[in-house]
């Protein structure tokens, strides 16, 4: 238990770059008694470097280790520009999430540059059980729910939403079986969004990109098309467990009734 609380705040303090004890409590079930001591010992071992007004960074010794940035700004430089081209493409907002501590959060927004109207997700934590991008994360992280807590405790954001844990199981099922997820008006009226990991194991699989739009574009039709493309997109991203600078154009997709690469909001 002490070594996966020292895990976790690593794993905070890396994606975020930079991060407080109020930040780390955040995102993780530690107190703040608790996460302030755990800090300093690993500040102690040369694991964290105390920077300016409170913060944290991953320290030189950890860095001499791992050789690797991992963190939100190094992920967005390299997930954005395949992000930007699906999102001109369609029309349509395209984000990045990510699993940090025990939430998933959208991290990153790319936005159609054309004049068309869209539906922005916005930035943050998105509940794990009522969003498409927490949902492809948490389908290929076995760990990361406890159903036996769960139950009683899914909190109903529209009448949509899953409640029940056998409900959510049997959804996760279905994504890892097609490989990616839906949301449709489960966390909020008149929005759908489709999301896919990564990649199904390995770091990949605790990050997720995905579209929103409304419903009346996001159709049935529509998201069983944009679903298999996004899962491309992703194995072009992650490049078979790395994350390569250069990325190939991501698929065209179109709408299936008009034929337009448009989303209206």
């Amino acid at each position: 238990m002490h070594l996966e609380r020292l895990t976790l705040i690593l794993e905070i303090v890396g994606q975020k770059g930079e991060a407080t004890v109020g930040d780390i409590c955040e995102h993780s079930d530690l107190p703040k008694a608790s996460a302030y001591r755990l800090v300093q010992d690993l500040v102690g071992v040369g694991l964290l470097e105390p920077m300016a007004r409170g913060r944290f960074s991953l320290g030189v010794r950890l860095k001499r280790m791992t050789h690797s940035d991992q963190s939100d700004e190094a992920l967005i430089e390299q997930v954005a520009p395949a992000l930007r081209q699906a999102a001109s493409r369609l029309g349509a907002a395209f984000f990045l999430s990510r699993l940090r501590g025990r939430a998933v959060e959208i991290i990153h927004v790319e936005t159609p540059d054309t004049g068309v109207s869209f539906l922005h997700p916005g930035l943050g934590k998105r509940p794990l059980h009522a969003c498409s991008c927490s949902k492809a994360v948490a389908a290929f992280t076995p760990s990361l729910l406890d159903f036996d807590r769960l139950d009683g405790r899914l909190r109903a954001y529209t009448e949509f939403t899953l409640t029940r844990v056998e409900d959510l199981e049997a959804d996760l099922a279905a994504i890892r079986e097609r490989g990616y997820a839906e949301c449709v008006e489960e966390i909020e009226r008149g929005m759908a969004s489709v999301a896919a990991p990564l990649s199904e194991i390995g770091p990949g699989a605790t990050m997720s990109i995905g579209a929103t739009g409304s419903v009346r574009v996001f159709t049935p039709a529509f998201r069983k098309k944009l679903g298999p493309q996004l899962t491309q997109i992703a194995r072009d991203i992650s490049g078979a467990g790395r994350f390569p600078p250069e990325h190939g154009d991501p698929p065209e997709c179109t709408h299936p009734e008009s034929g337009k690469e448009t989303v209206g909001s």
